[in-house]
């Protein structure tokens, strides 16, 4: 019986993944607030600076790297960012529907758009179901609201792409897109 459990043993250890392999380039990551029993989540990729600096860039050129030839920003990586609220929100004075939504930013140097969108999203690369993948085959035309993003300087460097929910009240709160030394905000309301 030994002999039997050991080779059970053996064939476990070199069968499972190792750490570096369970982790993806980029690993998804999943942010939520509760605001009047109503919850509000965000599920993104998390790519990692990987010792690159400024990676925004400057000028003419600002956001190029990142966007690799998509129109505007999946706001993170791989797959798109997708926006889940249970109650109807408001970003600035556009209304957005309780709903299921994906996020793009569209950016130029030192003015991002924060864009809520229709589209569908593909779970792989390589899926045959309808959407798209990142922001690749991004259309206006599904944009459900465009708002300007107020954008700071952190005094540190944030390795991973962060999106977090701040300055969180009864009613209220912002959400918050940091990276590298960047940091870019939108405020909103729950609607009773």
């Amino acid at each position: 019986m030994r002999p039997v459990l050991l080779l059970v043993g053996v064939l476990l250890f070199f069968s499972a993944p190792s750490t570096a392999q369970m982790r993806a380039a980029s690993p998804r990551g999943e942010v939520s607030t509760q605001i009047e029993e109503s919850w509000i989540v965000v599920d993104y990729g998390r790519p990692i600076l990987r010792n690159r600096a400024g990676i925004f860039t400057m000028g003419e050129s600002y956001g190029g790297f990142i966007l690799d030839g998509a129109p505007v920003w999946r706001v993170g990586a791989n797959k798109s960012t997708r926006l889940m609220t249970e109650k109807d929100l408001m970003f600035g004075d556009h209304l957005l529907p309780a709903g299921d939504y994906a996020l793009f930013v569209d950016f130029h140097d030192g003015d991002w758009t924060f864009i809520v969108s229709n589209h569908a999203t593909r779970p792989e690369f390589r899926s045959e179901e309808p959407g798209i993948w990142g922001a690749f085959g991004y259309m206006e035309s599904q944009d459900v609201l465009r708002l300007d993003m107020d954008m700071g300087e952190l005094p540190w460097s944030v390795d991973q792409f962060t999106i977090s929910f701040t300055d969180v009240t009864e009613s209220a709160g912002k959400l918050a897109l940091m990276w590298d030394n960047t940091i870019a905000t939108v405020p909103f309301s729950v609607m009773n």
